[in-house]
């Protein structure tokens, strides 16, 4: 028995074949493109999303019989909002991406009519660009026309799940889950339902959002018409970062991981207490189970970690490939005074300021590009050891850290890490742990494995970790991080 689990991350859609040992049969990815229309404007095309999506499963069924599949899991960026005609499923304009900035001035407006607190007491999050409240606001406010047709009920409002659910099956079903619900600024942490009285502060109507399913079992069947000759159930569903606390089997209470994609993220299982922290980190939901348990999770999002070496290979171009970055990064011993701090789409835990902007400093007549790739990859290591700082003091209470996502393949950066929190980093054998999580809710749902004791079973170490150098030194480099970080904040305002 098999899983087909669909990432559709921020960058690409990564389609994978789980098999009940919890190892990938088959793999495919399909990239889409990244529009930027204004400085901090980010938006995709939804349309690129589901070409992306099916030329990502046609790469799997091309090396995986598909009779072989029992269900379907989905997992995908958060935050992105999407509009969709409910009737011909075309999208009447392009995403909005959680890493748009242009909802900043709207933020300081709602703050200062002194709604952040009420917002916070319910949500868990903060007044932020990042979520997806702020960006339904803008656009009622600056397209009438478009959102006219939200309101009479023609434009269904969703995320990258739903969306995806109602392409799969053609219409048929407008669902989403807590774990993405709880990112948009309109849901109830506690309730777990949409709140009516911040679908009114955002002025969204609820009649257009979806309706809310648990994390697993019968959710919606896909359409062979529309979805590649597959019938299949869609059992699971989870936004990224909770379907990659998933997929690390952190299923007890302080159970953490971290997972470095085109942001980084650091969650903590916090089982069925809201832990609400007023140092920059946020409540979120996790999961709800078919009996509507809930599970909630405190999160330190960075924004931007991945998406610099991106930067670096598509805006400098200096780097061919992610992979090139370590034997760069491994030419020279450090990086040279060299400190880079990735705001380019601002700054998230546990500063929230969407005002930073990136800053290189330290340049010297002598500064090569290795030294800026060996800099780039400190900056991940030192917005991790941030938000573990926040969470309580470098880490403590932790034993080890969890790590997954495409770059915790890079050693270099999994060492520097070890180095910075002081602590052991764990990567396991899959580190592709967000298209896992959903295989493993798709396959609960679909009764593939009966219990979370059995996804247990799954987990492989690859390689752990060991802190190697010494507290004084880490420290050192960290301060001159933060030196760099404050030099960088409130530059866009």
């Amino acid at each position: 028995m098999s899983v087909l689990a669909i990432d559709a991350g921020t960058t690409g859609v990564t389609a994978v074949v789980v098999e009940h040992d919890g190892s990938i049969a088959a793999k495919g990815y399909e990239e889409f493109a990244q529009h930027f229309p204004r400085p901090g404007w980010v938006e995709h095309s939804p349309e690129e999303i589901w070409q992306a999506t099916l030329q990502a499963v046609r790469d799997v069924l091309q090396r995986y019989d598909a009779s072989r599949l029992e269900a379907v899991g989905i997992t995908n960026q958060r935050e992105t909002v999407l509009l969709w005609d409910r009737e011909t499923l075309g999208s009447p304009r392009r995403a909005i991406v959680w890493q748009d900035r242009r909802t900043a001035d709207l933020c300081t407006r709602l703050r200062d009519a002194g709604h952040e607190e009420r917002v916070s007491e319910l949500t868990g999050l903060r007044l932020d660009p990042y979520f997806s409240g702020t960006k339904l606001m803008w656009l009622a406010e600056n397209e009438p026309h478009t959102w006219a047709l939200v309101e009479s009920g023609r434009y269904a409002i969703g995320t990258v799940d739903s969306y995806l659910i109602a392409r799969m099956t053609r219409g048929t079903w407008h669902v989403t889950d807590v774990s993405n619900a709880s990112r948009t600024l309109l849901l109830d942490l506690e309730t777990g339902d949409w709140s009516d009285e911040l679908c009114s502060l955002f002025g969204v109507p609820r009649d257009a959002l979806p309706e809310l399913v648990p994390n697993w079992g019968e959710i919606a069947t896909t359409d062979p018409k529309t979805f590649l000759d597959l019938t299949l159930p869609i059992s699971g569903l989870a936004g990224d970062q909770q379907s990659a606390l998933f997929g690390q089997t952190c299923f007890d209470e302080g159970d953490s991981k971290c997972t470095y994609g085109t942001g980084s993220f650091i969650l903590t299982n916090t089982g069925s207490t809201i832990q609400r922290s007023g140092a920059g980190l946020l409540a979120t939901a996790a999961w709800r189970s078919p009996a509507g348990e809930l599970t909630y999770a405190t999160e330190g999002a960075i924004f931007v970690t991945g998406a610099a070496v991106q930067w670096l290979r598509d805006g400098l171009q200096i780097v061919g490939s992610a992979a090139e970055t370590e034997p760069i990064a491994r030419t020279v011993p450090d990086t040279g005074g060299v400190v880079f701090v990735p705001a380019l789409t601002g700054l998230g835990a546990p500063h929230w300021d969407p005002h930073a902007r990136g800053l290189i400093i330290g340049v010297t007549r002598g500064t090569t590009r290795a030294h800026l790739v060996r800099a780039a990859l400190e900056a991940i290591a030192f917005e991790v050891r941030d938000v573990l700082d926040t969470l309580s003091g470098a880490g403590a209470g932790l034993s080890s850290l969890r790590v997954d996502g495409g770059a915790s393949a890079n050693n270099l950066l999994c060492q520097i890490q070890a180095d910075q929190i002081g602590l052991p980093v764990e990567r396991p054998a899959t580190v592709e742990t967000t298209a896992l999580g959903a295989a493993f809710l798709a396959g609960l749902g679909a009764g593939v494995w009966g219990s979370t004791d059995d996804l247990r079973e799954t987990w492989r170490l690859d390689r752990r970790f060991e802190p190697a150098l010494d507290r004084p030194t880490a420290d050192a480099a960290h301060a001159q991080w933060t030196r760099a970080v404050e030099r960088s904040r409130g530059w866009a305002d």
